[in-house]
């Protein structure tokens, strides 16, 4: 029997009570097990190392998440020794089978969901509804790609040949080194290595130093699902320690790494590499940065574009690649659209994540930092209008800031800042709009506010984004519905829950069978 059709995992409803509670209940049960310590799991074997390092609760410094065991590169040649041993019969497991764990495990994340939502918010500073989002899109992968690795296991038709028989099949690749962020603490892992072991790969993990416990939930509910030993490794430490012998293994066959541009280009130069040993090219997935522009026309619905920018702007604190960091509007309504867009940010609440305000912490004290950096430089780049200040807490918080009147050239109109700061611009008109859209290094997400029909048809033409979004916001894309990569410096656009994601993590072969 077939598998229904794929369907998005709703979104939480926290206005009803019942969900406030569960959640509440969650946020207490996760309360009593943080500080606990999470071992290296390699081959199914838990271990420990003498070194250990914490994740803290970015919303109070002083609160410990979880304690992890520093790898070494030795752990890393363990991990990867098992990954490759597993990786023959793991390979070999019928797609229907590897697609049956993938459902399984969705299952068990969907009836857990609240509590994984809680560790994101602990760990990471993901108010209620982010941290929820970001459950259901690992929920969505997991059944997504259940899906498309049966439909892949049918191989692809051929043309005909009077004496032979040829058919087209996909191939799994090896060892899938999986380096996430910790923005998407478990989506992007996840999805990741959702995707790596749907296709008959197995993997090591090295998750952010910021969110190793979400990892962990991951794992948890892949081995209860029937995940075989050594499909799944997971090593915690440093990006040297770590992530650099593990990027350099001769044995790994592919590395899919999601963060900033800066770590994914020094990634993408250790992948092309070819070690002693080694028999292959690496394949790569560098899914890097972005300095997206949500432009409003002056023939747009402004009160619908200013809220959409807002959440563009600040969803997350900014710590989104897809954040509309850049508002480019034109000068027709460009005073009516900033007086409006610095009211709402000025509203927004800034407060502990498990209180569930509107706006939370950043991730670290470096972040802080390096955000706080920029607002200085803002300050000599802009008008500030909003915010602009270090806000009140135990805890890694800033104000949610505008600057407004920014050239389009300046550093902070160009560079990401991955924090809550935007940029309004001022554009001539909206060719100038795209224009300066067009401006900076990065193509990941982009949004246009018009009604205007040909403005709306230009956009799609000359707006070189990833993921353009027309009179919506441009961050939250759906898995199946809106298949997220970018063009230049925002990476290899692998359009990650879209038809071809799969493809990344296959080799195709073809067979021919001459029978007369």
């Amino acid at each position: 029997m077939p598998l229904p059709e794929f369907r998005n995992e709703p979104f939480t409803d926290f206005s009803l009570e019942a969900n406030r509670t569960a959640m509440q209940s969650a946020l207490a049960q996760v309360r009593r097990e943080m500080g606990k310590e999470f071992p290296l799991v390699i081959g199914g074997q838990r271990l420990t190392t003498y070194d250990k390092f914490y994740s803290r609760n970015p919303s109070n410094v002083d609160e410990i998440v979880a304690v992890l065991h520093k790898a070494s590169p030795r752990e890393v040649e363990r991990a990867v020794e098992a990954a490759d041993r597993a990786f023959p019969s793991w390979s070999r497991v019928p797609a229907e089978e590897r697609a049956a764990i993938l459902l399984r495990a969705a299952d068990r994340l969907r009836r857990r969901k609240f509590v994984a939502a809680a560790w994101q918010v602990y760990e990471v500073g993901k108010n209620w509804g982010e941290a929820d989002a970001d459950v259901a899109e690992t929920i969505d992968h997991l059944e997504y790609f259940a899906r498309e690795t049966l439909r892949y296991a049918r191989g692809h038709p051929l043309a005909p040949h009077p004496q032979e028989y040829t058919e087209y099949t996909y191939l799994p690749l090896g060892v899938v080194a999986v380096i996430p962020p910790w923005n998407f603490p478990l989506a992007i892992p996840g999805r990741m290595a959702a995707a790596a072991i749907a296709t008959g790969n197995t993997v090591v993990l090295k998750p952010s130093s910021d969110s190793p416990a979400n990892a962990y939930v991951f794992l948890e509910i892949m081995e209860e699902a029937g995940l075989p030993p050594g499909v799944l490794n997971i090593i915690t430490g440093s990006g040297i320690d770590v992530g650099d012998p593990l990027v350099l293994h001769p044995r790994v066959r592919m590395v899919a790494f999601t963060g900033s541009k800066d770590v994914g280009l020094r990634i993408y130069q250790h992948a092309a590499k070819v070690m002693p040993g080694q028999i292959w090219l690496k394949r790569v997935i560098c899914e890097m940065g972005g300095k997206n522009a949500v432009i409003v026309d002056d023939e747009a619905d402004l009160d619908e574009a200013v809220q959409a920018a807002v959440a563009s702007g600040y969803g997350f604190q900014g710590q989104k690649c897809s954040a509309g960091s850049r508002l480019v509007v034109t000068a027709p309504v460009y005073r009516h659209v900033l007086d409006a867009f610095v009211e709402k940010v000025r509203a927004l609440e800034v407060g502990p994540a498990p209180e569930n305000f509107p706006a939370g912490p950043v991730i670290n004290d470096r972040a802080k930092q390096t955000i706080l950096n920029y607002i200085q430089i803002g300050m000599k780049e802009g008008r500030l209008a909003a915010g602009g200040e270090p806000a009140d807490g135990n805890g890694h918080y800033i104000q949610p800031t505008v600057f407004a009147d920014v050239d389009f050239r300046a550093r902070i109109a160009q560079e990401e800042i991955f924090g809550p700061v935007v940029a309004v611009i001022k554009a001539r008109d909206f060719e100038s709009a795209l224009e300066i859209a067009n401006s900076t290094e990065y193509g990941l997400t982009g949004a246009v506010f018009t009604k205007n029909p040909e403005k709306i048809a230009r956009a799609r033409r000359e707006f070189m984004c990833g993921n353009l979004y027309i009179n919506r916001k441009s961050t939250g894309a759906l898995v199946g519905v809106h298949p997220f990569g970018g063009f230049n410096m925002s990476g290899t656009d692998a359009k990650v829950g879209g038809p071809d994601y799969l493809l990344f993590f296959l080799q195709p072969k073809v067979t021919s069978l001459k029978w007369r």
